[in-house]
C-alpha cells in the first residue's frame, strides 16, 4: 500500500479529470435533454419525430460506438479539433460524446415525469391563454423536475461510471481509471492495492451522490 500511497499525486490527478468530466458532461446533457423534452411534447410532428429518433438511436447504440465516432470518426479522420492540447481536444470530444449520450437518458427521465402531471393542469393553463412554451417553462417542467430527481441522480451517478470508457474508445482521456491502467502498466505500484484504492475513489464520488439525491427527492417531492 505504501507504493500506491506514494504515487497518490497520480490517482487525485486521474480523479479530478474524472470529476471535470463528469461534471461539464452532465451540465450539457441536462440542457440538451430539456430541448430533446421539450421537442417529444411539442405540437409540431416534425420536432417530436426528430426528437425520438435522436434519443432511440443514440440510446440504443453502444457508448463505445458513440466514443468511437467522436474520436476516430470526426477527430481522427476529419481531422476536427476543438482545442490546440491534445490533451484538452480529446477531453472536450469525449464531453460531446458523453453528453450526446446521456441526454437520452435525461430527456427520457424528464419524460416520464410529464406523464405523471395530471391532464387538467396542462387544459387549465391552456384556457387561461398560455402558449405552448410558457406551459412548458412554468407549469409542466417545474413539475415534471421534481419528480425525477431520484431518477436524475441514477443518470448522473451512471454517467460517472461511463467516464472510464473514454480512456479506451480512441480518445485516451486521462481520466482516473487510464491513470490505474497506467501505473498497472508502470509497474510503480502492486496490482491489488492500486484496485482497491481506485475503486475506493470511485465509491467516494458515488456514494454521497446517491445520498444526496436520495435526501432531495424527498425533499422537493410534489405532493398531490
Amino acid at each position: 500500500m505504501e507504493a500506491f500511497l506514494s504515487n497518490i499525486d497520480r490517482v487525485v490527478d486521474g480523479f479530478s479529470w474524472t470529476v471535470r468530466l463528469t461534471l461539464i458532461s452532465a451540465l450539457l446533457s441536462f440542457v440538451l435533454g430539456i430541448l430533446l423534452t421539450a421537442m417529444r411534447a411539442s405540437p409540431v410532428p416534425l420536432l417530436r419525430g426528430i426528437a425520438t429518433v435522436y434519443v432511440e438511436g443514440i440510446r440504443s447504440t453502444p457508448l463505445t460506438l458513440v466514443l468511437l465516432f467522436c474520436g476516430l470518426g470526426l477527430n481522427s479522420a476529419l481531422g476536427v479539433a476543438l482545442a490546440d492540447s491534445v490533451q484538452w481536444d480529446v477531453f472536450w470530444w469525449a464531453v460531446i460524446g458523453l453528453s450526446a449520450y446521456t441526454a437520452c437518458f435525461v430527456s427520457e427521465s424528464l419524460r416520464a415525469g410529464i406523464n405523471t402531471i395530471p391532464l387538467g393542469q396542462v387544459e387549465a393553463a391552456r384556457s387561461l391563454g398560455l402558449t405552448f412554451t410558457q406551459n412548458l417553462r412554468l407549469i409542466v417542467l417545474p413539475q415534471a423536475l421534481r419528480t425525477v430527481v431520484g431518477p436524475l441522480g441514477s443518470v448522473l451517478i451512471a454517467l460517472t461510471k461511463n467516464t472510464t470508457v473514454a480512456s479506451v474508445a480512441g480518445l485516451g482521456v486521462q481520466e482516473a481509471s487510464r491513470e490505474m491502467k497506467l501505473m498497472f502498466d508502470q509497474g510503480v505500484a502492486p496490482v491489488l492495492p492500486t484496485f482497491v484504492g481506485f475503486a475506493l475513489g470511485f465509491l467516494i464520488l458515488i456514494l454521497p451522490t446517491g445520498y444526496f439525491f436520495n435526501w432531495l427527492s424527498k425533499r422537493v417531492a410534489v405532493v398531490r
